[in-house]
């Protein structure tokens, strides 16, 4: 991301040219840019709202099992109970684990973990994930 943004500056740096005036206007200074480089601001802003960022933090486990079509079950559940959570069906050889939520910290998935674990009887776990944090959480 740094990269992309130190090569946008570069290109407006490359793009406006300063001129300085004939000396009838001396002390003025006329700046031309190429207006292609709004459009490309424009796009990296838009492009940087939708973002989705990955950081480290935190997932409730609620399943964990060899078969797929029980997973699938089980994340039905968790999506019915809880909609205002993404659920995620992670495979990590040979298990297919449910998981719920993007919580930056255990204290917050723990809350989550101790309402879930009336539902689900296999055990439910916080466990370190690469969480998903959107634009506007991200400012929390």
């Amino acid at each position: 991301m740094l990269y992309r943004t130190g090569c946008l500056f570069l290109l407006m740096l490359a793009a406006v040219t300063v001129r300085a005036q004939d000396s009838a206007n001396a002390g003025s200074i006329k700046v031309s840019k190429d207006s292609r480089i709004d459009v490309l601001i424009k796009k990296q802003i838009y492009i940087n709202t939708l973002a989705i960022r990955n950081q480290p933090g935190f997932r409730v486990q609620v399943f964990s099992s060899n078969k797929r079509n029980d997973a699938n079950e089980a994340k039905a559940k968790v999506m019915q109970l809880f909609p205002e959570y993404r659920t995620y069906l992670d495979f990590q050889a040979p298990y297919f684990k449910v998981r719920i939520g993007d919580f930056k910290s255990r204290e917050e998935a723990s809350e989550l973990r101790d309402k879930l674990s009336t539902q689900f009887s296999g055990g439910v776990f916080v466990v370190p994930a690469i969480i998903n944090v959107s634009p506007e959480k991200e400012l929390e």
